[in-house]
């Protein structure tokens, strides 16, 4: 039986192929108030301005690939039993060559309605007011925007709570529900950090390795480990 390993991913592990953090330390996310782009009330009081945002993040996703990092863990599959639960909404784990992928937040590359949550399309284009589902509502991307509920977030919290090795790439685990999963995590499972400014986490300091650096190198870094540990 090959180990599980369950990485946790976030914004810093696609940083490297040009996709900018959530936000900025100006609170702004391109520009934007988060709330006014990734919120039920912004999407209510502009759903213009909304589409137009994730466009754009559509089609930039769209011009970037995978880097490093994402091919690091892709190829630790051949010897370890890995499933990527990531706070992303781009697909360059699955592009890398990840099988096991988990969304918390959505996906980009898809729209759904905004009546039933359960009609989802496939969305490599631009999505326009006026776009309609099958049962005649509006398309939205299909993003887990605050205030909404994180459907996968139960799921999740199983799959952590068997991992045997548990990885952080590239998160500042300020956001919710979705940092609170390491709480899930056996206390005999080690677990490592990496980033590029590792947050402080009283509750797994005592069996957390901490790799400050990007997460190319803190994979690279995290895989010698590995081989380490094998011999």
């Amino acid at each position: 039986m090959k180990q599980k390993i369950v990485a946790l991913t976030g914004a810093g592990i696609s940083a490297e192929s040009g996709i900018k953090t959530f936000r900025d330390s100006d609170g702004l996310w391109e520009g934007h108030d988060v709330m006014a782009v990734a919120s039920p009330e912004g999407w209510r009081k502009n759903p213009a301005l909304v589409l137009d945002f994730y466009n754009k993040r559509r089609q930039q996703l769209l011009t970037v690939s995978p880097n490093p990092a994402h091919e690091i863990l892709a190829a630790l599959e051949e010897d370890y039993a890995i499933t990527i639960i990531t706070q992303n909404v781009d697909d360059l784990h699955e592009r890398a060559g990840s099988i096991t992928v988990l969304h918390l937040h959505g996906q980009l590359l898809e729209s759904r309605s905004s009546k039933n949550e359960h009609l989802i399309y496939d969305c490599r284009s631009d999505i326009k007011i006026g776009d309609f589902c099958n049962e005649n509502s509006q398309l939205r991307p299909n993003i887990v925007w605050f205030g909404e509920d994180v459907p996968a977030i139960a799921e999740a919290a199983q799959i952590v709570a068997k991992a045997d090795i548990l990885l952080i790439i590239g998160t500042s685990l300020q956001v919710y529900p979705a940092a609170g999963l390491i709480d899930y995590a056996p206390d005999t499972t080690p677990i490592y950090y990496i980033d590029t400014n590792p947050a402080p986490i009283p509750t797994i300091q005592n069996t957390c390795t901490v790799i400050t650096a990007k997460a190319s190198e803190g994979l690279a870094t995290f895989k010698k480990m590995l081989e380490t540990s094998i011999r």
